[in-house]
């Protein structure tokens, strides 16, 4: 079986343009209200391309982000030199980005001391990559070693995955992104005994008269609201709430959105 990370470096190269046509989720104000009640550091588990980390720390808020994959923290880096050149950018007032720092690590095995961050989010299924429940108790154990005690530890789950239809090559996005021309061809296939759900990504470039043609797998674990509290208990959490929207509802098994919001002990 491929491991969860696997797939991502090769998806760095679109997936911003890929979320800015798909990403209706509205996210980043709510992580941003989140992360603002923060008293300390906050630590971003899977930052990729920067999407919630930079927003966040334009912010104010002193965050560090990780991920795995070089490719997307290189994605990030240049999120951030885009907005220290832009004068009109809140980053251009300062000398430096003091407050933002991007490490490469496995959110498995964290580098960190005990108790270094106030507050740990786990944005938009990042979680859902970890596709042996090994490796999410051993991700689960990592964060709350460096969560302060009474730490909030934010986890956002894409929903209802298991119910998505299998399909073969459907054309799922086209588009623009810097004069030249994007296809996304898409499969998906379901592994039920292992609750896990396959994409194969089929990215064709058109520039001129030029073809080019990348591949990549991605998969991902249903994760459902109740046995991911379960999880978060055995790891020392408490759950404080179970959100159903990013404006604060309560959660039902029909919501959009799935967050739990949890304390550590």
């Amino acid at each position: 079986m491929a491991e969860g990370w696997e797939g991502w470096d090769e998806y760095a190269r679109f997936y911003d343009w890929e979320n800015a046509q798909t990403l209706g989720r509205r996210d980043v104000p709510f992580w941003r209200r989140i992360a603002a009640t923060a008293d300390g550091p906050v630590l971003e588990l899977g930052c990729g391309t920067g999407r919630v980390s930079v927003p966040l720390a334009k912010a104010g808020v002193d965050l560090v982000g990780v991920d795995r994959s070089a490719p997307m923290l290189e994605r990030a880096l240049q999120r951030v030199a885009r907005a220290r050149r832009n004068r009109r950018n809140p980053f251009n007032q300062q000398s430096s980005i003091s407050n933002l720092q991007f490490v490469r690590a496995d959110i498995r095995t964290l580098p960190f001391a005990a108790h270094t961050f106030a507050m740990v989010l786990a944005p938009y299924g990042i979680l859902q990559s970890l596709i042996r429940p090994r490796d999410l108790t051993a991700a689960l154990a990592s964060v709350a070693r460096v969560i302060a005690p009474g730490g909030t530890f934010g986890v956002d789950l894409v929903p209802d995955v298991p119910n998505w239809r299998e399909y073969r090559n459907r054309v799922q996005l086209r588009g623009e992104s810097n004069g030249t021309r994007l296809t996304l061809v898409e499969s998906v296939s379901q592994d039920r005994r292992r609750h896990l759900t396959m994409f194969e990504q089929r990215y064709i470039e058109r520039r001129g008269g030029r073809v080019r043609e990348h591949r990549f797998d991605l998969t991902f674990r249903t994760l459902s609201v109740p046995a991911m509290s379960r999880q978060l208990e055995r790891a020392g959490f408490t759950v404080d709430a179970v959100l159903g929207d990013y404006r604060g509802r309560p959660w039902d098994d029909r919501a959009d959105v799935w967050i739990i919001l949890a304390k550590r002990g």
